[in-house]
Formats: structure tokens, C-alpha cells, sequence
């Protein structure tokens, strides 16, 4: 009995070492680098993606709280992010409000995902909640 102790004790030490502890870390930090759209999903009756700000193109989050939003036509924009945790009932969501401005044209657009979940290291997805019908965006790194 005590050789199977000491073997699960060394494998553990060897095998937990080499998995990643992001998941482990707040969605503040877990967010900080450069992630880019990979997908929006309608779920639901109605809506139109054409009218959400952000569809395509690539976010750099930084740890201080501001990013850079670079879209399909490599027009940059500069600005600001938030994640706020709220408890609904039984279950914790955290929303993201993303702001961005073109400073050449003062173009600002902005949105504000109601949930936001990390599927794992490198993908997280935002949802916006609108009435009869929810668009998911999924970002990968």
C-alpha cells in the first residue's frame, strides 16, 4: 500500500508541473495578450450580426486595462476594457465591456458582452443577451 502512495505522490509532482494553471487565474489576467475573433454565432429568433461593432479583426488586451482593437481592414483603434463578476441566483457571470476610438477618424465603437467563459487556455467566448436571440463571439489566440 505504501508503493502505491509514494508512486501517485511522484507522479503527481511529475505530470502536475507540466499542465497549464490558467485556469487558475482571474479573467483579468487570464485575458491580457492578443486574441482574434474567430466566429460570431446567432442563437435564437431574429437579429442581424451586421449591426454588432465587432465581427472580425484582432484585440490586444493589456494587464492596465487598455487594448488595441485591429479590424479585417487594418484600421487600428485604441481603448479601454473591464471585466465585472456578478452573482445571478446560483450562478457567477462575468460580463466585458469593450471600448475602442479611431483617433484619425474619432470613430468610437463599443459593446458590452453579458457573459464571457474561457472554454480553455487559448478560446473564450462573449455572449450578448438581446431579446429573443444571443450572439456568441469566440476568440482564440
Amino acid at each position: 500500500m505504501k508503493k502505491i502512495y509514494i508512486v501517485s505522490i511522484l507522479l503527481s509532482f511529475i505530470v502536475i508541473p507540466g499542465c497549464s494553471k490558467d485556469f487558475l487565474k482571474k479573467y483579468d489576467k487570464r485575458i491580457t495578450g492578443t486574441w482574434r475573433i474567430t466566429d460570431v454565432n446567432r442563437v435564437g429568433l431574429g437579429g442581424n450580426t451586421d449591426n454588432l461593432p465587432f465581427t472580425d479583426g484582432t484585440f490586444t488586451f493589456n494587464e492596465d486595462g487598455s487594448l488595441i482593437y485591429v479590424n479585417s481592414a487594418n484600421i487600428t483603434y485604441q481603448g479601454s476594457w473591464d471585466i465585472d463578476k456578478k452573482q445571478i441566483d446560483d450562478q457567477t457571470m462575468r460580463s466585458l465591456q469593450v471600448t475602442a476610438v479611431n483617433y484619425t477618424t474619432q470613430q468610437v465603437i463599443t459593446e458590452y458582452y453579458d457573459d464571457m467563459s474561457f472554454t480553455g487556455t487559448d478560446h473564450f467566448k462573449a455572449t450578448i443577451i438581446s431579446g429573443f436571440h444571443n450572439y456568441v463571439t469566440h476568440f482564440r489566440r
